[in-house]
């Protein structure tokens, strides 16, 4: 079982049964929840689709990024099968220094690129010019904000029949407040680009699908590379330039991951299996396959349909952590609250004509303005305690800060 963002035709479905049919969404709400990225996209033209935004992260640095492509050319892809090698788009996603307020230099870069946008919007069920890409926070190429000492690494998995970018408001604002952030496109199982223009759509067919375990061997090769970086290699198949400072700012000893859906359950498998990682993050995930392995290192869980009380693999997997652990749960929250969606699909609702109730099938109840300032807050605690050591209350038990976020005995 593989629930993924539930982002298809507006239709009279239930919520639960979109979320079985593992697609995926993109649109985006400006909440005014913080500072705006730090360059304004032109107006759109009149003929243009509405261009949407996203809210800006909170942390003091401004945010790059850059996408790169991998090439593990000592494993065959898993759906295409052996004489093709398995091939990556990802972005790194980074503190910045030297960032013009015009943001001409280093532009900002879109949620996702125009022709894959159109292509993943009819996808989706919805015209390919319901609305235009979003604008991140992230300065393309800028120069790495470096402090003397090496950055800690994230690397985040996406849910089934999605896309990187998927949770970009938690990637930013992780960048914001210090972190190296890799997103990975699971080829095949997701919504690509590569840089020859060739798009990649996910793989309808489950009997040909990734698992999570092939979402986790993308996840370790990615940790390879990593250690490529920090040692001052540039591990771009393309071998196009990297930003200024990227090379030997990656801290391979300070290595965390996170996902949402499939890529929680994948992060939890990559974990066992590679002790590089050292702190887990899963948001919503199902945690199947079932997981018969103790872990021993820091893994947290925000859980909102697939509880431990809902879902017998998610308590079993519960059960084997042997380290610190955590669940919490924000009330009113659904598969997709943790991530974009929960900011996206308000303003898609008022595109589309969509009805409060229709909507809050979409999204439950709770607010999305709430549901970003959790996902802003929590999962940088959870890192700042585990692999930077630093110790602040959030995750001591509830707080008055965040009413509707619940700690599972």
């Amino acid at each position: 079982m593989t629930p993924s963002t539930p982002f298809t035709r507006r239709d009279a479905m239930t919520r639960r049964r979109l979320l079985g049919t593992a697609l995926a969404a993109g649109a985006v709400l400006p909440l005014g929840l913080a500072r705006p990225a730090r360059a304004t996209p032109a107006a759109d033209t009149p003929s243009a689709p509405p261009r949407l935004t996203l809210p800006g992260p909170t942390g003091p640095h401004p945010v790059g990024t850059v996408p790169l492509r991998l090439v593990d050319a000592s494993r065959p892809d898993p759906v295409a099968g052996p004489g093709h090698q398995r091939e990556l788009m990802v972005g790194v996603w980074y503190p910045a220094r030297d960032v013009p307020p015009d943001g001409d230099r280093y532009p900002l870069v879109p949620w996702m690129p125009a022709d894959l946008a159109r292509v993943f919007l009819t996808a989706t069920g919805f015209g390919a010019d319901t609305a235009a890409a979003p604008l991140t926070a992230g300065h393309e190429g800028a120069p790495v904000r470096r402090t003397g000492r090496r950055l800690p690494v994230l690397v985040y998995s996406h849910g089934a029949h999605s896309h990187r970018g998927d949770h970009t408001i938690m990637v930013q604002e992780l960048a914001s407040h210090g972190y190296v952030v890799i997103t990975v496109d699971h080829t095949q199982d997701a919504f690509s680009r590569f840089p020859d223009g060739r798009i990649i759509t996910p793989l309808r067919d489950p009997q040909y699908g990734l698992t999570p375990v092939d979402f986790a061997a993308d996840i370790r090769f990615v940790l390879d590379r990593i250690e490529d970086l920090a040692a001052g290699r540039n591990p771009d198949a393309d071998r196009r330039p990297l930003p200024d400072g990227l090379c030997g700012a990656l801290d391979p000893d300070r290595i965390g991951a996170f996902g949402w859906s499939k890529g929680g359950t994948a992060t939890a498998h990559a974990m066992i299996a590679d002790r590089r990682i050292r702190a887990g993050l899963s948001l919503d995930a199902p945690m199947e396959p079932l997981i018969t392995t103790d872990l021993d290192r820091p893994f947290m869980m925000m859980t909102a349909e697939f509880t431990r009380a809902q879902a017998p693999a998610v308590a079993q997997f519960w059960s084997h952590l042997r380290g610190w652990r955590l669940d919490v749960q924000a009330a009113g929250a659904v598969h997709v609250s943790y991530g974009d969606h929960q900011a996206l699909l308000p303003q898609l609702a008022t595109l589309t004509g969509m009805s409060d109730e229709d909507l809050r099938g979409w999204i439950g109840t709770l607010d999305p303005a709430r549901a970003v300032r959790i996902q802003q807050a929590y999962p940088p605690a959870f890192f700042d305690l585990h692999l930077r050591h630093r110790g602040g209350h959030l995750l001591d038990g509830p707080s008055r800060a965040f009413p509707e976020v619940a700690f599972l005995p």
